[in-house]
């Protein structure tokens, strides 16, 4: 562990030397692939070249290649044997993506992510006792492929392919069992989940916050106990991702009475393993440039031009945000994979994530990202005593005699002492946190003021549930801009 926070050390100090060397190393490995000879990877002596001769694409036009993976073709990508893939939710649209997942993407990615948050949190508290108890982690389910003519290859959630292919060592450190842990049924998971680790010295925590919560809930109610640490008394820290965390914070720490417990965010996607979050004083995360993926960016405020050209790590600016496009050892040549993030520093290179290129509101020129949203929720739950469990929103639109506005469905645990106050926080900390929403606002010029609902507690999760997008690395969508989730979520709640 010690060698390797010194290995973390160089990549902070020479960025940009060792992303060169990732690219390099990448175009070498690829050159013999399908899509390196149809590219010259071979020819590609520079980053300029291949920022020249390979094109930017998105998921749909990197599909065609992958369907013919996903049917038993090699070497089309990537050149080692690919029998995995990693099912993502995708983003607005519920058609799933199939993500290729190499032995090198698990090796050098995903699993050095992994022990690298241990790496990194031990480095911080060395008289941590983790390694005297297991591991929680709540992972998704996976299925064999059934376009593939030989059976040789499977897909799931990438946490459940991360389990499949983990080393003995790290199932063996780990609780539940594996029959549970990649279990189909959500429901049956999380009940079978909290009766077999109720009786485990847990010291870790690792999943997303919205299921992690159901599981600690019921183990509570199982033992009868008024917090998780009159179960798991040694428990010290939780490795959590894939949503923001601002929302939940306040709720474990109910459940986690103890100013010692640690939180430490990562950006673990289906398509690879990015950002740490290494200071827990810290609210950022440090971009992880040595794990097989080169990155570069796209200015979101050129993303709607015509073939808006993507930038290397090097000329990125603080506090601007940027779609993220990545190379990586699984054999995606500068794929877009829907993220914003907003560096927070440059030396060394911290990022924030701050939505999807998908999902945003913008009918009226506001530019509401969801980093906006979730920080402005907050801070009306902070203003309010409120506790949020899940939340989405739209858009109102432009009608002849009514002006546009934001509606939103909004799922507390804990409703807030004054709703009238709690819309008056959300839409003053909207303003202060987005420029364009304020002058769209300023005297009901463009945008009313929110329209907020309160969505019955079960409602998103019955949602989800209707959707079969329950655990695993499914999310609710936060914003949209259209109404599509919005009418769903309302016509359900009518239903109720």
């Amino acid at each position: 562990m010690k060698k390797r926070i010194h290995q973390i050390e160089l990549f902070r100090n020479y960025p940009h030397e060792v992303q060169s060397d990732v690219l390099y190393r990448l175009i070498s490995d690829g050159k013999n692939t399908e899509y390196g000879k149809k590219h010259n990877f071979s020819g590609i002596k520079a980053y300029e070249q291949y920022q020249e001769q390979v094109p930017y694409v998105t998921y749909e036009e990197l599909f065609p290649y992958i369907e013919r993976i996903m049917k038993g073709e090699q070497n089309i990508l990537w050149p080692s044997t690919i029998s995995w893939f990693a099912k993502s939710s995708g983003t607005t649209n519920d058609r799933s993506k199939f993500i290729p997942v190499s032995q090198e993407a698990l090796e050098e990615s995903h699993f050095s992510g992994g022990k690298d948050l241990i790496s990194i949190y031990v480095n911080s508290k060395e008289d941590s006792m983790i390694f005297g108890g297991k591991g929680l982690s709540i992972g998704g389910s996976h299925q064999k492929n059934p376009l593939d003519p030989y059976g040789a290859s499977s897909y799931g959630d990438v946490s459940a392919v991360i389990m499949q292919n983990m080393p003995l060592w790290a199932k063996f450190v780990r609780t539940p069992s594996e029959e549970v842990a990649l279990l189909d049924n959500w429901e049956e998971k999380l009940e079978r989940i909290a009766q077999e680790t109720a009786a485990e010295n847990v010291t870790s925590m690792a999943g997303v916050p919205t299921w992690t919560l159901l599981v600690l809930k019921r183990i509570m109610e199982i033992k009868g106990a008024s917090h998780i640490l009159e179960v798991w008394p040694n428990l010290e820290v939780f490795f959590h991702g894939a949503v923001s965390f601002s929302p939940y914070k306040d709720l474990f720490k109910e459940l986690i009475p103890s100013e010692k417990f640690t939180y430490i965010d990562t950006y673990n996607a289906s398509e690879g393993f990015f950002g740490i979050q290494d200071e827990p004083t810290r609210e950022d995360m440090l971009l992880m440039l040595d794990y097989g993926i080169f990155y570069e960016f796209i200015p979101m405020d050129e993303y709607e031009n015509t073939n808006p050209e993507p930038i290397p790590l090097w000329e990125v600016e603080r506090n601007r945000n940027y779609a993220m496009v990545i190379s990586t050892n699984a054999g995606l040549w500068r794929y877009n994979i829907g993220d914003t993030v907003r560096f927070t520093s440059t030396n060394p290179y911290r990022i924030k994530i701050t939505g999807r290129t998908k999902h945003f509101i913008n009918a009226f020129g506001e530019e509401l990202v969801i980093e906006n949203a979730e920080t402005a929720i907050a801070k009306a739950c902070e203003d309010t005593k409120a506790v949020i469990d899940n939340f989405t929103a739209g858009p109102v639109y432009l009608e002849s005699r009514s002006k546009g506005g934001h509606e939103w469905v909004i799922e507390f645990l804990k409703e807030p002492n004054d709703l009238n106050s709690f819309i008056k926080s959300l839409d003053n900390n909207l303003k202060l946190l987005n420029s364009d929403y304020e002058a769209k606002r300023q005297g009901d010029l463009a945008l009313v003021a929110p329209i907020v609902h309160v969505a019955p507690q079960g409602t998103f999760y019955e949602w989800m549930k209707r959707r079969n997008k329950l655990g695993g690395q499914n999310k609710v969508p936060r914003l949209s801009n259209d109404r599509a989730h919005l009418e769903n979520i309302l016509e359900l709640m009518a239903q109720r």
